[in-house]
């Protein structure tokens, strides 16, 4: 029996700059309160379109060096410390966008064991026995063939680990409600003279779009928006962010929203809203953590 204290949160994305995109708000806000967040990033991203025009001759390995470098200077606006390429740096490496031939290298991520990447994360588990982990859907969000990887990998591995002596808590996958993703593309149009994009993505653009009875909880918010923006900027190959607005852009240039709130789908483990008897109709945890006994957990 092994007395531990302290909550402890794992994220596991596909990329450099997912982080930032998908729980940028939520590292930062669990960051701050003291619990040790770790991320597990799956490749260097060497794939990645560049945008900035000085430095469009990266490619490869060296864009994957400098992406690294991109997600250290994130990592540090977020406040985190712990963040970690799974099974080090260059073990598996971006397979590009479905369909692409990059897709059937065999160093690339798409082409790995996934029992294999999975015992990778394992070790990861077991040493930093987090409450709870979060992921994409089965799907990756939108398709990638290294996100919808990683959550194989992800979910894997929670259960492997469960069997060698750690039981996650919780797992949640990266969602946007639909309700929310109309408003703010509504918003979006009416202030996009205002911005340096020109045109306006689709919600089709936005990961994880679901219907907003699927959401289970919901972190972040006005304090902590400017962190995760900052974290955003800090991958400049990848993102542009709208100084004084609510709005980035990929290499499309396709504007869309920047979220404050981060919003999750419980898809193992208890809900632990305030209500008794399981969660009602509409009702959302503010608090990842919510019904976990994190002071004295014992396997």
């Amino acid at each position: 029996m092994t007395e531990l204290a302290g909550r402890r949160l794992l994220l596991v994305h596909a990329h450099p700059d997912d982080e930032s995109i998908n729980n940028g708000a939520t590292m930062a806000r669990y960051a701050a309160e003291g619990a040790h967040v770790t991320l597990v990033t799956c490749t260097l991203g060497e794939l990645g379109e560049v945008i900035p025009a000085g430095l469009r001759h990266l490619g490869g390995d060296a864009l994957g060096e400098y992406r690294l470098g991109e997600l250290t200077a994130a990592m540090r606006e977020l406040g985190v410390e712990d963040f970690r390429l799974l099974g080090g740096a260059g073990r598996y490496r971006d397979s590009g966008m479905m369909g692409l031939p990059e897709n059937q290298d065999p160093r690339s991520f798409w082409q790995a064991d996934v029992d294999e990447a999975a015992e990778e994360l394992v070790q990861v588990i077991l040493e930093v026995r987090p409450h709870v982990v979060v992921t994409y859907d089965d799907n990756g969000g939108y398709g990638h063939p290294d996100h919808i990887q990683a959550h194989r990998v992800a979910m894997r591995a929670v259960e492997l680990a469960g069997e060698a002596g750690w039981r996650v808590a919780k797992v949640y996958w990266n969602r946007v409600p639909r309700g929310v993703a109309e408003d703010a593309f509504a918003r979006l149009q009416g202030d996009l003279d205002t911005l340096p994009f020109g045109r306006a993505a689709g919600i089709g653009e936005v990961p994880g779009v679901v219907d907003d009875a699927r959401i289970g909880a919901v972190v972040g918010g006005a304090e902590h928006a400017e962190a995760k923006a900052a974290a955003m900027r800090a991958h400049a190959t990848q993102i542009t962010v709208a100084d004084g607005a609510p709005y980035f852009a990929l290499s499309n240039e396709l504007a869309q929203p920047l979220f404050a709130y981060e919003y999750y789908e419980l898809v193992r483990g208890e809900f632990g809203g305030a209500g008794d008897g399981g969660r009602r109709e509409g009702e959302r945890e503010s608090d990842l953590f919510a019904g976990i006994r994190t002071d004295g957990v014992t396997t």
